[in-house]
């Protein structure tokens, strides 16, 4: 089956040639919130058949913090940040060394992995993971990924390993994604209510009418069926198929069968700071158009020029995310803005022309321009 087949039909895991495979904390850990050997092992035996069979598997692994809490005498995970990146510190080692071993029992070496924000948007950095990657990829390795949470901030991080998942299949340029969890797909409502499993979505608007439940339930973990469907979502977005199912069916999800909640393509591959900037980065303020620019930018895929802007809020440094919304408050796109807000205001109105001549050539270029900017 060809890349592209695979990128339209869930039958297609069967023969795809790379994979991105999600798992979650609550999947992997105990009763007791520790790492359970059992789960960690019969995952790690799918995964390794699949690699054995000829198949380049990424793997993206929550755990750490989890695996974290007992060595440090902690009984749930900690919300403090500081907490949460030292039993991360503690945990990344003791889930390694249980893959180590876990893989390794079927030949298969597996290799950590840690990123953070920074190393998929920043180009340079985005370059060298993208070729540690395939250089482990062509040793027959299998990638374990994890965010860097010792180092990561509330201001810039993932969150959640869901869309850290979504950016890695980016990457890679993985043939498709599938995130595990404890929960078999995506349903028209409650599952113990009898609801039905939505076997496809096809774009966004199938789930308009879907209520779609929040954080997991474990206490172990930061996701939950919304992030999963987010991150899906954004994989789609770029061109990469998902697919959300339990770890339970990670053999039949391999095997192209039938089961879990498959999100077809929905878009092409685009750079992945747009990705991020369109799904994932944090906002520090806005721009309010008026209705000529708002048409260029969000109709005509133009720069936004100092002459189109209305009026800001925000309080935003220059490279900041920002959004540009219509005069209705409509948001028209998001990218980086080139100045400050503290800048910007006495050039509202204006043309790049007269800027530049009352404050200096290095002044005249645009706001946003079009390949920092993402229409939404």
């Amino acid at each position: 089956m060809t890349a592209a087949e695979t990128l339209t039909n869930r039958s297609g895991l069967a023969t795809a040639r790379r994979i991105v495979v999600k798992v979650g904390s609550s999947s992997l850990t105990s009763v007791s919130g520790g790492i359970s050997e059992e789960a960690l092992t019969r995952l790690s035996t799918v995964l390794a058949h699949r690699r054995n069979a000829g198949t380049e598997i990424i793997l993206v692994s929550s755990g750490a913090i989890a695996a974290g809490l007992a060595p440090l005498g902690l009984l749930r995970r900690p919300t403090q940040l500081s907490s949460q990146q030292a039993a991360a510190s503690v945990g990344q080692g003791l889930l390694m060394a249980r893959y180590t071993e876990a893989f390794g029992a079927h030949g298969v070496t597996v290799s950590q992995v840690l990123l953070t924000v920074e190393d998929l948007i920043r180009r340079t950095h985005y370059a060298n993971a993208h070729r540690a990657m395939e250089r482990l990829l062509n040793f027959g390795v299998v990638p374990i990924v994890n965010e860097n949470d010792t180092v990561a901030s509330h201001e810039i991080r993932f969150g959640d390993n869901d869309r850290l998942a979504a950016l890695v299949a980016h990457l890679v340029k993985a043939d498709a994604l599938i995130l595990l969890s404890d929960v078999d797909a995506l349903y028209d409502g409650p599952p113990k209510d009898g609801a039905l499993r939505i076997p496809e979505v096809r774009s966004p608007a199938d789930l308009e009418d879907v209520t779609i439940g929040s954080p997991g339930k474990a206490g172990v973990g930061t996701g939950g069926m919304a992030t999963k469907v987010e991150a899906a979502t954004i994989a789609a977005s770029s061109g990469i198929p998902a697919l959300v199912t339990s770890t339970a069916n990670a053999a039949a999800a391999l095997a192209g069968d039938d089961v879990g909640t498959w999100f077809s393509s929905t878009g092409r591959r685009q750079p992945i700071r747009l990705l991020w900037l369109a799904h994932l980065a944090r906002i520090h303020g806005s721009l309010v158009l008026d209705d000529g620019a708002a048409r260029a930018v969000g109709e005509g895929g133009r720069s936004l020029l100092p002459a189109g802007i209305d009026r800001i809020s925000g309080t935003f440094e220059a490279g900041d995310p920002v959004e540009m919304v219509d005069r209705t408050g409509r948001v028209v796109a998001r990218g980086l803005v080139n100045y400050s807000s503290v800048e910007l205001p006495r050039m509202l109105g204006r043309s790049t022309g007269d800027i530049a001549r009352e404050f200096g050539s290095e002044y005249e270029r645009s706001i946003v321009h079009v390949n920092d900017l993402v229409v939404l």
